[in-house]
């Protein structure tokens, strides 16, 4: 273990690690003993000393801020060289989210992840289960004019990703389908017949794509989720409303897997019974 390490055996580690960040940097021994300050031939005899001691700890982490490494990677406490705000920095990152289907962003996304499995709970129905008819009702009025031009550009996308050989998982909430199929909350004004439409697409594609799709509704009152999308174990982006939150790190990726696992476990319906059920709110309806 790395806290066990022989002191000879750190500090020429040490000395190696700090060779190399200096090359790497391009900085000569001169110039880094003027931007830390001291004299060059501390850092010489840094490089050049062949015992087992290390620098003082001031002395480490200046030569480690010049040198835009962090400390515990010269220290060898770390297998990373970056610094905790460069560490921070990549495993965590905010862009805008445009009011558009399957943006540039989501689908570089998804091409990233392929064949990993994707793990969705969106804001609404899932775009890439809408027909066309939906799409228009929910984008034109902020798209305009724009719309059916945006939405053309986006199938070739959409048809990509069902037919990727990624797995998707998809969880809902039950009052999603049910507000839906009644034309009720954010759906309120869809025609009936666009609804029942959308629903008979739902139906067919939960039979036609099981068991890479696979669809789970959950009862809100008991589990609460926000839209969120995971592509494998690379990546879990958070959708914020006008900005995607993205995460890389291993360990916040895997509490958002173990998050969405509880969702599919909480399942008031099953993928097997979404079919049965969509046809119970389709006769509801008509």
């Amino acid at each position: 273990m790395q806290t066990q390490m022989d002191k000879r055996v750190r500090a020429a580690q040490f000395r190696d690690r700090m060779a190399r960040a200096l090359r790497e940097s391009g900085k000569t021994q001169s110039a880094l003993a003027r931007e830390i300050g001291v004299d060059r031939s501390t850092i010489s005899q840094i490089l050049g000393n062949s015992g087992a001691r290390l620098p003082n700890a001031q002395v480490v982490g200046a030569c480690a801020s010049a040198l835009g490494v962090s400390a515990d990677w010269l220290l060898s406490l770390s297998d990373r060289p970056e610094s905790a705000a460069d560490l921070l920095s990549n495993s965590l990152s905010m862009t805008e989210a445009p009011r558009a289907l399957v943006d540039e962003r989501i689908f570089h996304w998804h091409k990233e992840a392929a064949g990993y499995k994707i793990r969705h709970v969106p804001a609404a129905l899932p775009d890439m289960l809408k027909t066309r008819a939906v799409l228009e009702w929910e984008y034109a009025p902020h798209l305009g004019r724009t719309a059916d031009q945006a939405i053309g550009a986006s199938e070739d996308r959409l048809q990509w990703m069902r037919g990727t050989q990624s797995d998707y998982e998809i969880a809902l909430p039950l009052y999603e389908l049910r507000s839906f199929a009644h034309g009720t909350g954010y759906y309120e004004g869809l025609p009936l017949d666009i609804r029942l439409e959308q629903i008979d697409r739902l139906v067919h594609l939960a039979d036609q794509l099981y068991p890479r799709l696979r669809l789970y509704l959950f009862d809100a009152r008991k589990v609460y989720s926000a839209p969120l999308t995971i592509f494998g174990p690379l990546l879990c982006v958070v959708y914020a409303g006008s900005h995607y939150v993205a995460f890389r790190d291993r360990e916040r990726v895997e509490t958002f897997t173990g998050h969405f696992d509880n969702l599919v476990r909480e399942a008031e319906l099953t993928a097997r019974h979404v079919p049965a059920h969509l046809h119970s709110l389709r006769a509801a309806i008509n």
